[in-house]
């Protein structure tokens, strides 16, 4: 059976583009729904495996904006209770200790402020990216300012150049800067060469929610 997840969407912050992606994206592994803020409550979330906090436009101070205290606590609830929680760009910035707070002694932070960060513009553009384990490899991704995961207790999936994780997994928190779920028309409208698209990378994102599940 296959397990299933609820992708949230409130535009500009979890933008319908990034929530259709991975939609795209996981539908070949998982029973996909979405849902909007009027429905965030922990009796809503508690069927679900996994709840995914997509990417999207703006700041992540727009927080205090969107969520009501109850609506936090819902969230924070739901990942004590064994939910899990997955967050791309947006939705990982807002795991972070300032937000939702979902992980422990992690700062989940601009990656382009980083010493050594490769990239310097906060606008759309391609990271490399070197996924770990025994049989490491480099991938280029969609990157659209996202975080870098800083800290000691945590599962690093893949880092950025300079060495700071990228995709992290701390207990049932998973976290990605940059975008698995881009489509290729993301790139031709970002101004770059539609051949970094790949399915690849809608694979890279099941799996990657598949290691949250088997935390």
């Amino acid at each position: 059976m296959k397990p299933t997840i609820a992708i949230f969407m409130h535009d500009p912050q979890c933008e319908t583009e990034c929530a259709l992606g991975m939609i795209q994206g996981l539908l070949k592994d998982f029973h996909v729904r979405t849902f909007g803020i009027e429905e965030l409550n922990y009796h809503f979330l508690m069927p679900f495996d996994v709840v995914a906090f997509p990417g999207g436009m703006g700041d992540s101070d727009d927080f205090d904006q969107i969520f009501t205290q109850k609506q936090i606590l819902a969230v924070q609830d739901y990942v004590k209770n064994g939910g899990k929680y997955f967050g791309i760009c947006m939705g990982a910035y807002w795991a972070g200790p300032n937000y939702f707070d979902l992980v422990d002694g992690l700062e989940v932070t601009q990656y382009i402020t980083r010493d050594g960060a490769d990239i310097t513009t906060d606008g759309p553009t391609i990271a490399d990216v070197i996924f770990t384990g025994d049989m490491a490899y480099e991938e280029t991704m969609y990157f659209y300012d996202g975080c870098a995961i800083v800290g000691t207790e945590l599962q690093v999936v893949a880092r950025y150049q300079n060495g700071d994780a990228m995709a992290a997994i701390q207990d049932n928190v998973g976290l990605f800067g940059c975008h698995p779920e881009a489509l290729e028309w993301w790139y031709l409208e970002g101004g770059m060469d539609a051949d970094w698209y790949t399915t690849a990378h809608a694979r890279i994102m099941r799996d990657f929610v598949h290691q949250i599940l088997a935390e």
